[in-house]
């Protein structure tokens, strides 16, 4: 399985309604403090993919701007907003709110 493929399966994990940042997908993808990687990979996910790949975003609980995504940055907000992500009015969410905090299968 490639880097991309690991990335794309923790993508589709996230539930509606809750976030992830591109460094934690990075970490539990273990590509440690190499959270761009995350973002070439999603940057390469066609937008009506089944990867809900508008789920990540900065560490700052921001959509990254990107002038090469077309409008992708006002259609993530809207995808976000759609699933009951509420922004204030700098364009934060919340992550103690909104941030995904997947469980470990840990087998005893």
């Amino acid at each position: 399985m490639s880097t991309y493929d690991i990335i794309y399966q923790i993508v589709r994990q996230i539930p509606k309604g809750k976030v992830a940042t591109y460094g934690q997908v990075a970490d539990l993808a273990n590509l440690y403090g190499k959270a761009r990687v995350v973002g070439y990979a999603l940057y390469r996910v066609d937008m009506v993919s089944d990867i809900p790949w508008h789920r990540v975003i900065n560490a700052k609980g921001e959509i990254s701007q990107s002038p090469s995504r077309y409008g992708g940055d006002n259609l993530q907000r809207s995808l976000l907003e759609q699933e009951g992500i509420k922004f204030n009015t700098e364009g934060k969410m919340n992550l103690r709110e909104y941030l995904w905090q997947p469980s470990l299968n840990v087998d005893d």
